[in-house]
């Protein structure tokens, strides 16, 4: 800390006197006078940027100007009613599967970690044999459970059966689709509901014994809201995994957007066209997929972070309106509009 003595010495000295002789910068004071700061220029960054767009217009240029493609005939088929049926059926067996695979996965992962060894080992058993098979193998097993099971009955063990069906009639090509899906998607499912489970601290679960709480209302108002924040995202990354692993019931004779575009694709030999067609539903589909996710995470992220990421809206009027208070992108903010 200077002393008025510091400070009359150093204005007393020959430089303090030349200082003092000069007169102050126009329309500013001693601070317009300090050096400019210059950003430290990055030409390996920029270069790279310049060379991955254009390897990017490369590719879009080949794609956009490739005849092999037939655009005229992708808009043609784009809506097309069989199309439309196929997607409307790929919709549905995903929606249909996750909801099923994860409601039977939460059971599984609340055995997993029950204190009965019995429920344990059962539900061990069962990730292991659905996660160490194929599911291509699981949905022609199923398929053909009528040359293992002709005929399914409900009766008394050992004894006398009251309801009999035959296989064959009961399970049809969709049945069999959602049936093998569903049993494949919950094994997965218990491994990311178990995980988010363990994820909260345990001083949430005793602090809830304390207060005298049931052990099933801990895990239904305490652990499983605080869990949702690591399984949302697993969760996000399964749904479309499921959307996009649906086209493999084709193989069943099962009408959704693949089959769907094999069957015209089989009449009209253009193969290329209609698989673009397939491929950008798909991505289509995905985009709105990936977008309800981020809301979904930012919406189980406002009790744990102090800011919450900005909505795709919000980083727009923050680029159209610098300065109003709302940071850019990389930053997290915290509104409530």
């Amino acid at each position: 800390m200077f002393t008025p003595s510091d400070v009359t010495a150093v204005g007393s000295g020959p430089a303090g006197r030349a200082a003092a002789q000069q007169p102050p910068a126009p329309g500013g004071s001693g601070a317009a006078d300090a050096p400019r700061i210059v950003p430290r220029r990055h030409l390996g960054r920029q270069a790279t940027a310049v060379l991955a767009l254009l390897v990017l217009a490369m590719v879009v240029n080949s794609v956009v100007r490739n005849d092999a493609f037939q655009w005229a005939v992708v808009g043609r088929y784009f809506a097309a009613t069989a199309v439309l049926d196929g997607l409307l059926l790929t919709l549905w067996l995903t929606g249909a599967v996750m909801v099923l695979g994860f409601l039977l996965g939460t059971v599984l992962a609340v055995m997993r970690l029950s204190a009965n060894p019995v429920l344990r080992t059962l539900s061990w058993g069962y990730v292991w044999i659905f996660r160490s098979t194929p599911l291509l193998v699981q949905l022609l097993f199923w398929f053909n459970i009528g040359a293992l099971y002709p005929t399914l009955g409900l009766g008394v063990p050992f004894g006398p059966q009251f309801v009999t069906v035959e296989t064959v009639n009961l399970l049809g090509p969709t049945l069999t689709a959602v049936i093998g899906l569903t049993l494949h998607e919950t094994a997965y499912a218990a491994e990311v509901v178990r995980g988010g489970i363990l994820s909260v601290d345990s001083g949430q679960t005793e602090a809830a014994q304390a207060l005298g709480l049931s052990r099933r209302r801990t895990l239904r108002r305490i652990v499983i809201p605080q869990a949702m924040r690591s399984i949302v995202p697993t969760a996000g990354n399964m749904l479309i995994g499921t959307l996009k692993g649906t086209s493999i019931v084709s193989v069943l004779a099962v009408h959704d957007l693949l089959y769907s575009v094999q069957l015209v694709y089989n009449q009209t030999y253009q193969v290329i066209p209609l698989l673009m067609v397939a491929t950008l539903w798909y991505i289509a589909v995905t985009t709105v997929l990936g977008a309800g996710q981020f809301y979904v995470e930012r919406y189980y992220a406002r009790g744990n972070v102090r800011a919450l990421p900005p909505t795709p809206l919000q980083r727009l009027r923050a680029r159209r309106r610098p300065g109003t208070g709302v940071p850019g992108p990389t930053w997290w903010v915290r509104t409530r509009r």
